[in-house]
């Protein structure tokens, strides 16, 4: 059994701690203006309602790699992994670094900034071309949310966060059977 989806945090983003098990390879929804604080939001398919905020560190190699318009992100592919050895401040808290683009056609080194005035190389690797996925899979996000939902008697307030975040209708015709069958 996989316990993966049991150890996830209730977050309307990705943190370090959902990639605890490993990597994770996800495409690009959309990219949309955060908040002051966490400037940008990539919205990601495989996380519906949950986006993927990175530092400045990993928009200025998404920024070299791809190009400063973020509309032509879209339908992009990451490669996300969490490196314990991120700090803030003088504290270790981990964070998430990208390992692999897709789009680039070789590695891409980048000087980043580690400490002030002190600068270190970060390669990021070429990612290679995904089979073309069924539009009608269901994440392992909704599945666990919804199998949460479910147990919690709390579905139908998941559809609504789910229709308010524009779900695709499969996945909203998903979670409404699995509300049906209880």
């Amino acid at each position: 059994m996989d316990l993966t989806a049991s150890i996830a945090p209730r977050s309307d983003q990705l943190n370090a701690d959902d990639l605890i098990s490993g990597p994770v390879t996800v495409t690009v929804q959309e990219v949309v203006a955060g908040s002051a604080e966490q400037p940008v939001d990539v919205r990601l398919v495989e996380f519906p309602g949950r986006a993927y905020r990175p530092s400045k560190s990993m928009r200025r190699v998404m920024v070299i790699a791809w190009g400063a318009e973020a509309s032509a992100y879209t339908g992009r592919r990451l490669t996300l992994y969490r490196n314990p050895e991120i700090t803030f401040g003088k504290d270790k808290v981990g964070g998430i670094e990208i390992s692999h683009l897709s789009d680039i056609p070789k590695p891409l080194t980048v000087a980043l900034t580690a400490t002030r005035g002190r600068r270190k190389a970060f390669t990021v690797q070429p990612l290679p071309d995904a089979p073309k996925p069924d539009p009608l899979t269901i994440p392992e996000e909704v599945i666990a949310q919804t199998q949460r939902a479910t147990a919690e008697g709390k579905t139908g307030e998941y559809l609504a966060w789910l229709a308010e975040q524009g779900a695709p209708e499969h996945i909203i015709e998903y979670v409404k059977n699995a509300k049906e069958a209880v």
